[in-house]
């Protein structure tokens, strides 16, 4: 004799399409989200200060971030990381990960490849610069583009105008070229 266990309720089957949105709104106890939507800095979704790990779409977004954002303006406050691409500026604080916008500014610490028309880093950055005009503090790295400024260069700077504040006027030739040369210029 054989025995069956059978249910006499019949669930229906998990309709996921129902429960997507409320994982991607839904948040953990640190105040991390996956999605950021906002007009502007104070008409989100989440506040400003609220990081997301995540997708960001933004007409004008700052919130910090881990992941991909996406908008016209994309700013973030403290240290972000991922792929930020916007139809106008990209500013942070401190970033790691690519950049792309006519405009690209980072405060503090870069890390990864600015892409832009301009690009700015105020303090230091590791990696790439290209762009039309590329502005350095401490570039660890290259810079391509029509015009190149690091005021130390530790890399190669290929352009149009190339400027490296660190370099003396061929006094430490083969490791430094020149304060400014044109096509390319480097620091090691």
């Amino acid at each position: 004799m054989r025995f069956s266990i059978r249910p006499s309720v019949t669930l229906p089957p998990l309709k996921l399409r129902y429960l997507a949105p409320l994982v991607l709104l839904a948040g953990s106890a640190q105040g991390q989200f996956a999605f950021q939507a906002s007009l502007t800095p104070d008409i989100t979704l989440h506040g400003w200060n609220t990081e997301i790990w995540g997708l960001s779409i933004c007409v004008w977004g700052e919130n910090p971030q881990k992941g991909l954002a996406v908008g016209m303006v994309n700013g973030s406050d403290g240290h972000s990381q991922g792929f930020s691409w916007s139809l106008f500026v990209n500013y942070a604080e401190s970033y790691t990960g690519v950049a792309i916008a006519p405009v690209n500014i980072c405060d503090d610490v870069f890390v990864g490849w600015q892409l832009g028309v301009v690009n700015i880093s105020n303090m230091d950055l590791t990696g790439l610069q290209t762009g039309a005009v590329n502005v350095g503090e401490d570039i660890h790295g290259f810079q391509i583009g029509l015009v190149n400024y690091a005021d130390m260069l530790s890399g190669v700077q290929i352009g149009l105008v190339n400027i490296a504040q660190n370099n003396g006027w061929f006094d430490e030739f083969p490791d430094k070229l020149a304060t400014g040369f044109p096509i390319v210029n480097w620091s090691f």
